[in-house]
C-alpha cells in the first residue's frame, strides 16, 4: 500500500513546491509587461492548467515522469523587460510567437541545434542578467519594509539549511501571515477563477525584444536542463514530443495570458528520482499526479493575485527573489566557468542586467548580441570552436538525446520515434 501511495505523494509535493515557490514570479512578470489584475490571474490560471494537461498527456503516453511547469526564468525575463511597445496585446502576441517557435523546435531539429549552438557561457550569463533584478529584491525589502521582510528571510534561511525544498513555500506562508496581520483589508476583486481573453497584436519590437529572448530562455534554462535531469535518472526523454506539446499549449494559452510552459527543471527531480518510487517504471505516476495537482492549484489564481495586491510589491518580489537565488548561482557559475568565454559572458551579463531598451527592444536581446559579438571579435583561433565550448558541446547532447553509451536505461514506451534527432 505504501509503495502505491509513494508516487502519488511525491506528485503532490512536486505540485505544491512548484506552484508555491514561483507563482509570485509569474504574477510579477505578467504585471510588468502590462497585464491588469484580471489578466494576470488569467495568465497564472492558464499556465497552471496548460502545464497540468501537458504533464498528464506526456506521462500517460510515454510512461515517463515528464514533469511540466511554467517558464520561471521566462517570467523573470518579463520583469526585466517591462512594458513593451504596443502594451499588453503586443506582449500576448510575443507569447504566441514564442509558443510557435517551441513547436517549430520540436518539428525541425535544425532549430533545436541552433539554440544548442549558443555558447554556454553567453546563455548562462543572459539568464543571470535576467534573474539579477529580482534576486536583489530581498535586500531592498529589508530596507523598505524590514518588519515584514526579516521574518520571511529568516524563515527561508533556516529551512534552506534543514529542509531546502520547503524553504520558499514556508517563506511565502510567513509573508502571507505578515500581510494578514498588517493589512486592514480593502477591495481585491474577484477571487474566482478568471479567464480574460486578449486579442494578440504583433509588433517588431515585441517579437525581437520579448518573443525571441523568451524562447531562448525557456529552451536554454528549462527544456535543456529538464531533459538533462531525466537523462541523469536513466530515461531517454521524448524531447520532440514534449516540445510540440508544450509549444502548442503555450500558443493556445497566449490569448488568455499564458507566457510559456516547458519541461520542469527545478522540480523535475522530485518526480523522476528514487524518492518518487524505487521502480523507475512507476515514477510516471508522480509526474501525472503533479500535473493534476498543478491544474487544481491554478484554480486559486484569483486568490494568489489578490494576495499580491494586498502586499507591498517589494515583499512579493522578495519571495520571488529568494526562489530564484539558486538559479542565479548556477547561472553565474556556469557563465564564468570557462576562461575563454569569461569576458564575453561578463559583457552579456552587464548589458542584460542593465535593463537598457533600444528601439523598443529589451536588454536580454542586446546582452545576447553583445556577448556573441565579443566572442567573434576576440576569438583567438579562427578555425577553433567558439569560446565557451565546441558549438554547445554538452548542452547539445541534452537537446539531441546523445550520450555516452552505458549511461542510460530506456524506460517507458514509444520513445525512439519521438526523440529529437540531429
Amino acid at each position: 500500500m505504501a509503495e502505491r501511495l509513494q508516487p502519488v505523494l511525491a506528485g503532490v509535493v512536486t505540485a505544491l513546491v512548484g506552484f508555491a515557490s514561483s507563482f509570485t514570479v509569474v504574477l510579477a512578470g505578467l504585471r510588468a509587461v502590462g497585464a491588469s489584475e484580471a489578466q494576470a490571474a488569467s495568465g497564472l490560471l492558464t499556465v497552471s492548467v496548460a502545464s497540468g494537461l501537458c504533464a498528464l498527456w506526456l506521462g500517460l503516453r510515454h510512461r515517463m515522469p515528464i514533469a511540466i511547469a511554467w517558464s520561471t526564468p521566462g517570467a523573470a525575463l518579463l520583469v526585466a523587460t517591462g512594458p513593451v511597445p504596443g502594451g499588453w496585446p503586443a506582449a500576448v502576441g510575443a507569447f504566441l510567437v514564442c509558443g510557435v517557435l517551441i513547436v517549430a523546435a520540436g518539428l525541425f531539429p535544425a532549430l533545436g541545434r541552433a539554440v544548442a549552438a549558443i555558447p554556454g557561457p553567453v546563455a548562462a550569463a543572459m539568464l543571470a542578467g535576467v534573474l539579477l533584478p529580482l534576486c536583489t529584491a530581498p535586500v531592498r525589502a529589508l530596507v523598505e519594509v524590514p518588519r515584514l521582510a526579516v521574518p520571511v528571510i529568516v524563515t527561508w534561511l533556516v529551512l534552506h539549511r534543514f529542509a531546502r525544498r520547503w524553504a520558499v513555500p514556508a517563506a511565502l506562508v510567513v509573508a502571507v501571515a505578515a500581510i494578514a496581520v498588517t493589512t486592514s483589508g480593502g477591495s481585491v476583486g474577484s477571487l474566482r477563477p478568471v479567464v480574460a481573453l486578449t486579442p494578440p497584436a504583433f509588433t517588431v519590437p515585441a517579437v525581437i525584444g520579448l518573443a525571441l529572448p523568451l524562447f531562448l530562455v525557456t529552451m536554454a534554462a528549462q527544456n535543456v536542463p529538464g531533459t538533462a535531469v531525466l537523462r541523469g535518472y536513466g530515461y531517454r526523454p521524448p524531447l520532440g514530443s514534449a516540445l510540440r506539446a508544450t509549444g502548442l499549449a503555450s500558443a493556445l494559452g497566449a490569448p488568455v495570458g499564458g507566457h510559456a510552459v516547458n519541461l520542469a527543471a527545478i522540480t523535475a527531480a522530485l518526480a523522476a528520482g528514487p524518492d518518487a518510487h524505487p521502480d523507475p517504471d512507476r515514477r510516471w505516476i508522480a509526474s501525472v499526479t503533479a500535473g493534476l495537482g498543478l491544474a487544481l492549484l491554478g484554480l486559486g489564481a484569483g486568490v494568489a493575485t489578490a494576495l499580491v495586491l494586498l502586499s507591498p510589491p517589494v515583499l512579493i518580489e522578495a519571495v520571488a527573489g529568494l526562489a530564484l537565488l539558486g538559479a542565479l548561482a548556477t547561472a553565474v557559475s556556469s557563465a564564468v566557468a570557462e576562461p575563454e568565454g569569461r569576458e564575453a559572458a561578463v559583457v552579456t551579463f552587464v548589458v542584460t542586467a542593465s535593463g537598457v531598451s533600444l528601439f523598443g527592444v529589451g536588454g536580454a536581446f542586446w546582452g545576447l548580441l553583445a556577448g556573441w559579438l565579443m566572442l567573434l571579435l576576440f576569438r583567438r583561433r579562427p578555425g577553433s570552436p567558439t569560446p565557451g565550448g565546441p558549438r554547445g558541446a554538452g548542452r547539445e547532447a541534452s537537446v539531441t538525446g546523445s550520450a555516452p553509451a552505458g549511461r542510460e536505461r530506456t524506460v517507458g514506451r514509444g520513445v525512439s520515434d519521438e526523440r529529437l534527432r540531429t
